[in-house]
């Protein structure tokens, strides 16, 4: 029986995906989601860092467009398969909104 409180969508948006805990090794895995539903997100990888219990922060949908607003998650790692492809597929919990983050960078003017 299904047990998820909302249901899931194909949809293939690009996410960053980074360690929140400073004390481990960093990491930074681009990839396209897989499904989505409001609570959480399905998305294939090759990165060796996951774990469950894991703590990240998610950007989603992810651009590095100088104009681009992307929304940023707090999100839990609670689900990995092994998948016949090589990849394993990772399911990720949203636990909540960290806000909007703007992708430009900003360099000081150079006043000599």
């Amino acid at each position: 029986s299904e047990r998820r409180a909302s249901r899931r969508c194909k949809i293939n948006q690009l996410m960053r995906i980074r360690p929140s805990d400073p004390e481990r090794e960093h990491f930074e895995d681009l990839r396209g989601s897989h499904s989505v539903s409001r609570s959480g997100v399905y998305f294939q990888t090759s990165e060796k860092g996951y774990e469950i219990g894991l703590r990240l922060f998610v950007t989603m949908p992810y651009s590095n467009a100088p104009s681009a607003l992307n929304r940023e998650y707090l999100a839990e790692f609670v689900r990995v398969d092994a998948l016949s492809n090589g990849l394993t597929g990772v399911g990720i919990k949203l636990l909540m909104e960290m806000g909007m983050q703007h992708s430009y960078s900003f360099t000081p003017p150079n006043y000599k």
